[in-house]
């Protein structure tokens, strides 16, 4: 991977020595060559004069470097830090440079719009990566205030992180935008975003919003819905927080190849632009927008005004977001499901990442930068999320929202670690959390919670207890407030008959409660979803819902079933084809739209990896007739009629089904109230083109009809995606020889090389990866080698042969710790799927 790195001992001494004031950045993004001109002033103090420090810049060019009105020889400039002479008490450096526009979404990414040829460009720096436009101490804990200059095309729009301080200088053809000095803030929330954007803007009491997106999206932009839930979130989190927000302005702005969903960049919040729907898409897409919208708005507080003091406390900046924007969601919006769509997407995402073997405590050891670039994962944000929810059980809302208001008064503009939010939500509740803090923050794994007891001859519990398991890996037996629920069949559906709430510690934890009440049909562990914990169904209960399910009138309770038996089916504990039986026998019942998206999903993931290869074809085909008859069925232009439609094409096989693909992309086939817009049709085009069906002309015909980004990028997927070999070559050329391809072709190309349809096109590539993975980790950017390295690792071969080639190649390389670590997590991933497919096929 390209040399960008910053240790935490470095990050830490330069910290003690150094207390930065201001910075003055001018930029000009005029030129037409690739770079553009970087022109940063820095006032800072040092506690030690005499001592030596660096500052970063990654540039084409330093033109000049000046220290304490003292001219230094460029040369000093080594392509990543500049090293600067003994320091004074007050000092003043500046330096002008040109700096590379990148397409990788690091630093100022440059993009040219195919449908009209305008340039857009905005900037990501998290988490280290805004020395790559404009030289400074590029840590979270160097805070200063920044005041920005931009001279830019005069027809462009120009947004920072504050509003500007008067109309842009008109200067001929270029114009000149200065912004307000900032409050103290970070680096890495800094933000140039620039453009021809399209802009609607509005007002929510003193806070000036702004909408963005490309001018040739315009059309699509639904600025109405996203102003509503802005005000909402804006409301609610001014009430929790009781703390206006810091920042002046606020604008949300839909950006082309982003490498995430959002960035939090205080004032200027930047977007994947997928979150502008060109086509239908399910309430599901709105419910999880509107939640990436009120994650980055509670950042604004949590990260932006109160800031980690290093990447140790990830965690806490990304978990606080997740929950508190699920929080407002359930409250303040419409959305008011968003806690059952927390347990199936979050808290699976959580499970399944803190079951690799690259598990990690929350609270992680983050010793440079190069090892927090792969810890955006689902420790980091979901486990972190579904924590904090159980800490607000053991502390109580209010106490934890008083220990909020107290921590956002006491750390406005500063930096913290941990133990200073923990001090402050233990004076608001009476509780020492030091424990709590080493149970749940200091280790790894997921504890299982399962019960067990006996009846009597009249069905009657006469024992019950909740018995605890961990990992051999992890072996913690933690505290957690659960719910057991218990719920009896009927005519009319399953009801919950009684509930009741304990704590569980230690390994057994007996319920004198239950003693004398009647077996239900069904005992739900961790009702209501309190704690973070597999469960796992007693016998009766399994059968009740295997049977019933879709019964349950409680979408969460649906939900923690669910959940429950595809974490079997992982853990090779049921096999793939009864999850499957049992998500078919009972998905039309579910009303969640976002519940039905990801079951579906889910039935595809078993059905590939975790089925007997020899049953999958006839498991397949009981996924398309099932999705072919629901389609029909539902009811006419509604969510669920659209994902239907999308299981169907991406499960239609046989020669009848494949047919009617090819009749929906011809027109000549309909189904009443499904509109083939530009997003189906090309999911028709990519499923045809993988089946061979379709080929490189026609698909060049299809991108002729959708000539915008995102038709390139379906484009290159559905290529890549041909069952030739011709097809997998140019994919592999694509991807591996060519570095300059922006991010999101790249990750196109990636996703259409890889099935489990074409293995024998695909068995060369498995040692061509290893041959290569080495040189790609050291040559590409940190977001490219990942995107690489996990989308072409060999995981479909679910075989021995994949295991052994990847221990040889970490024995023998010894690859650097985050390389390892994304290898690690593929190797896992074939040997889970290994032991579900021995138990599917014992299953018979």
């Amino acid at each position: 991977m390209l040399d960008n790195n910053l240790t935490r001992e470095e990050a830490r001494r330069r910290a003690q020595i150094l207390s930065v004031d201001s910075y003055l950045v001018s930029l000009d993004l005029t030129a037409a060559n690739g770079t553009f001109r970087s022109d940063s002033t820095v006032s800072f103090r040092c506690t030690e004069p005499g001592i030596s420090t660096f500052v970063e810049l990654i540039g084409e060019a330093v033109h000049s470097i000046e220290f304490n009105g003292v001219s230094i020889d460029p040369a000093a400039y080594d392509g990543g830090r500049i090293a600067l002479p003994p320091l004074a008490a007050d000092n003043e450096l500046r330096i002008v440079a040109d700096c590379h526009y990148v397409n990788t979404g690091e630093g100022l990414h440059r993009f040219v719009d195919p449908v009209d040829s305008e340039v857009y460009l905005y900037s990501q720096f998290e988490t280290y990566d805004a020395h790559r436009v404009f030289a400074c101490f590029d840590q979270p804990d160097l805070k200063a205030t920044f005041t920005f200059e931009v001279t830019a095309p005069a027809h462009w729009e120009v947004v920072n992180n504050m509003a500007t301080t008067e109309l842009p200088a008109e200067l001929g053809d270029v114009r000149r935008w200065r912004f307000a000095q900032s409050p103290r803030m970070s680096t890495y929330i800094t933000a140039i975003i620039a453009g021809p954007y399209h802009v609607v803007r509005d007002k929510h009491g003193d806070i000036d919003l702004g909408i963005f997106c490309r001018k040739s999206l315009a059309q699509y932009l639904d600025a109405d819905e996203l102003f509503t839930v802005t005000k909402q979130g804006f409301d609610y989190f001014h009430s929790a927080f009781d703390y206006p927000y810091a920042f002046g302005k606020y604008d949300q702005l839909f950006v082309p190849e982003f490498n995430a969903g959002a960035m939090e960049n205080a004032g200027a919040v930047t977007f994947l632009e997928d979150y502008v729907f060109r086509s239908k898409v399910t309430n599901f897409a709105y419910e999880r927008r509107a939640e990436t919208v009120l994650h980055e708005m509670a950042h604004m507080w949590f990260g932006d005004l109160v800031t980690m003091r290093w990447w140790d406390d990830l965690w806490l900046n990304e978990s606080f977001a997740t929950y508190a924007a699920v929080l407002a969601q359930s409250e303040a919006t419409r959305y008011t499901q968003a806690w059952t769509t927390f347990a199936n997407v979050e808290k699976t995402w959580a499970y399944r990442q803190d079951q690799l073997p690259s598990t990690h405590p929350i609270v992680a050891e983050i010793g440079d930068i190069a090892a927090v670039e792969v810890n955006f994962d689902g420790i980091t944000y979901a486990k972190g999320a579904s924590v904090l929810k159980q800490l607000v059980a053991w502390v109580g809302r209010d106490a934890f929202l008083a220990g909020l208001r107290t921590y956002f008064r006491r750390h406005e503009y500063g930096n913290t670690e941990l133990k200073d939010l923990l001090r402050a939500l233990e004076e608001a509740s009476g509780r020492d959390l030091s424990a709590w803090s080493k149970e749940w923050l200091e280790t790894a794994g997921v504890n299982t919670l399962r019960s067990s007891f006996e009846v009597d001859a009249d069905g009657a519990f006469t024992s019950f207890r909740l018995v605890q398991e961990a990992p051999p890996d992890w072996p913690t037996l933690r505290s957690h407030r659960v719910a057991i629920g218990l719920y009896d069949a009927s005519e009319t559906g399953l009801a919950r008959r009684s509930r009741i709430e304990l704590d569980v510690i230690g390994a057994e934890t007996d319920v004198p409660e239950l003693v004398g009440v009647r077996q239900p049909d069904l005992v739900l562990i961790n009702d209501d979803d309190l704690t973070y914990t597999k469960i796992r169904l007693d016998e009766r209960s399994a059968e009740t819902v295997t049977s019933r399910l879709g019964e349950l009138p409680d979408s969460l309770s649906r939900a923690l079933c669910w959940a429950a038996s595809w974490d079997m089916t992982r853990d090779a504990e049921l096999p793939a084809r009864q999850f499957v039986r049992l998500v078919l026998g009972n998905i039309r019942s579910e009303s969640e739209i976002g519940v039905v998206q990801l079951l579906l999903s889910q039935c595809v993931g078993a059905i590939y990896n975790f089925t007997d290869p020899g049953a999958r074809a006839a498991t397949l085909r009981l996924l398309a007739d099932l999705a072919y008859d629901a389609l029909h069925a539902a009811e006419s232009g509604s969510d669920h009629q659209l994902a239907w439609a999308r299981s169907f094409i991406g499960a239609a096989r046989g020669d009848e089904h494949i047919g009617v693909l090819e009749g929906l992309l011809a027109g000549t086939t309909a189904v009443p109230g499904l509109t083939i817009d530009i997003d189906l049709r090309w999911s028709l085009v990519r499923a045809l083109a993988g089946l061979g069906r379709i080929d490189q002309v026609q698909i060049a015909a299809e991108l002729e009809r959708d000539p915008t980004a995102a038709g390139q990028r379906h484009a290159a997927s559905a290529s890549a995606s041909r069952p030739l070999a011709v097809a997998k070559a140019q994919a592999w050329t694509t991807i591996m020889d060519e570095p300059d391809l922006p991010n999101a072709i790249l990750g196109a190309w990636i996703a259409g090389f890889a099935s489990h349809d074409q293995l024998p096109l695909l068995e060369e590539y498995r040692e061509r990866y290893f041959e290569r993975v080495s040189g790609i980790w050291e040559s590409r950017s940190s977001e490219m080698a990942q995107d690489i390295v996990v989308g072409l690792y060999p995981g479909i071969f679910v075989e021995q042969a994949t295991l052994d080639r990847t221990d040889e190649y970490l024995r023998t390389s010894s690859p650097p710790a985050a390389l390892r670590r994304l290898l690690l997590e593929g190797r896992d991933g074939v040997a889970r799927a290994m032991r579900a497919r021995a138990k599917d096929a014992l299953s018979g």
